[in-house]
């Protein structure tokens, strides 16, 4: 089975990150299937024409996230690879953690000879991609509760031979704790990451959704511009965040518009598709 892994890299407002948008929340409740036709009427809701919806179905179907299917029409089926994928994304996404003082620590040790230099860059690539800071190069560290997928990485890419995993209470650091999180993670980016999101999403506040084609329009939108962050930011201790830290806001925001939307949103999904309410997973 081909291994389908999360798209952190498709700029948010793009067609290719609206579609995996869409795909992620709305797919397997539409049983795994929806035809071609009811998918570019729901991206023209988004402004996106026929044209480029097309184009990005077919690319992702090469990245296979989806498998074509002409059963009763002309339609696109999840792949089962994508599956696991999507669960992650879920809990990422909907379930966001905030590490609680106190709470272990995860470290990510590891030592791979430069003949398998591409492990290694893969390994680096990807626990960045769910928000673990380095404390150096063969060293890196993140919030327990990410322990789970940080194993979960080193089995997919066969890792495991070159890496030792450890589970350890508060580190002990020269200077203090707050000062070490911020050389191991890059706050200012993350910080401005979060300001993008509440400049891009505030406006949602005070849209008049007059009706459910509104509200998903805005939902998409929302979560397109949210998906991203539950992976960069790996919910560190307010503690040791700056007295500043845009964070909190960020997922008020999210929270109060998801509350304002989902359920008109997917309403809407469910009248343009004449498909039964199923739940999420």
């Amino acid at each position: 089975m081909t291994l389908v892994l999360d798209d952190l890299e498709s700029r948010p407002g793009s067609t290719a990150s609206a579609l995996r948008t869409f795909i992620g929340l709305y797919l397997r409740r539409l049983g795994g299937r929806i035809a071609i036709a009811d998918l570019v009427r729901l991206m023209a809701d988004l402004d996106v024409p026929a044209a480029r919806t097309r184009t990005a179905v077919a690319r992702l179907r090469q990245r296979g996230l989806l498998i074509g299917e002409r059963a009763d029409g002309i339609g696109y089926r999840l792949d089962p690879a994508a599956v696991p994928m999507l669960e992650r994304g879920d809990r990422r996404i909907f379930a966001v953690h905030r590490m609680a003082a106190g709470e272990p620590w995860c470290l990510v040790s590891f030592s791979i000879p430069e003949s398998r230099r591409d492990m290694r860059h893969q390994l680096r690539r990807r626990l960045q991609w769910i928000g673990c800071g380095a404390v150096a190069a063969g060293l890196w560290i993140c919030p327990g509760h990410l322990q789970d997928e940080a194993e979960e990485i080193l089995g997919d890419l066969d890792a495991w031979a070159y890496a030792t995993v450890f589970r350890t209470d508060t580190p002990v650091v020269h200077g203090s704790l707050p000062e070490a999180v911020a050389g191991w993670w890059d706050l200012d980016a993350l910080a401005a990451e979060h300001r993008r999101f509440q400049a891009a999403v505030t406006p949602l506040l005070t849209l008049p959704a007059s009706d459910d084609r509104d509200a998903f329009v805005a939902y998409l939108r929302l979560i397109d511009s949210w998906r991203i962050l539950p992976y960069l930011d790996p919910g560190l201790p307010a503690g040791l965040l700056p007295a500043d830290w845009p964070g909190e806001r960020s997922v008020e925001l999210y929270a109060e518009l998801a509350g304002r939307l989902a359920d008109r949103a997917w309403r809407h999904v469910e009248a343009r598709t004449r498909a039964p309410a199923r739940t999420r997973a």
